[in-house]
């Protein structure tokens, strides 16, 4: 059910024109993954190479990031969801601007609710200041869990962010280290 809930929520994304993003949009970016996980992660918006595909983290980024994930054993087909926050690419890769985080927040909304995961995943300081706290500072909040709404978020670095400063892998790898445990917990509970 929630499945079918999930595709026509797809659908209004494809047709949303909420924000100014529809007219320079190629496609929009609404998330991958498996539906039937406790596990959600959120980024906060497409570059180009997902506004080409319609798919989340599939450029440099997403590379890594799929190398962290199986290195913990999590994958976009197995045992996660993915998506951004917005889900259309803002011009130049700019950080989404507070108006088009607020113009797609129903539809992250209504994924959290219809994926139900028991932990979310923010990529990023974006991510994590719009789920978390706008006070996060990624640097020195990453990997502690914080319990909202009855689920539990984590805050890690983004991708693009370690292709910059290749110096915060390990400490990004921790953070994915404390989320596979997390999970595993999950499942023996």
């Amino acid at each position: 059910m929630n499945s079918l809930k999930l595709e026509e929520l797809r659908k209004e994304v494809k047709s949303c024109n909420a924000c100014e993003l529809c007219k320079t949009r190629t496609n929009t970016v609404f998330g991958m993954g498996t539906i039937n996980t406790d596990l959600l992660f959120v980024g906060e918006a497409p570059g180009r190479t997902e506004d080409e595909q319609g798919l989340p983290f599939v450029g440099r980024s997403g590379q890594l990031l799929d190398k962290m994930l199986a290195a913990v054993d999590l994958f976009r087909d197995k045992n996660i969801f993915i998506t951004n926050i917005i889900k259309c690419r803002p011009p130049n890769n700019a950080d989404p601007t507070p108006d088009q985080q607020k113009a797609c927040r129903k539809f992250l909304d209504k994924q959290i609710e219809l994926i139900d995961p028991k932990l979310i995943v923010c990529v990023g300081r974006i991510a994590a200041m719009s789920l978390i706290s706008p006070s996060f500072r990624v640097t020195k909040d990453h990997g502690q869990f914080f319990q909202i709404n009855n689920r539990y978020i984590v805050g890690t670095f983004h991708p693009a962010a370690l292709l910059r400063d290749p110096g915060k892998k390990e400490e990004a790898f921790k953070d994915f280290l404390k989320i596979s445990n997390f999970v595993a917990i999950l499942h023996t509970s």
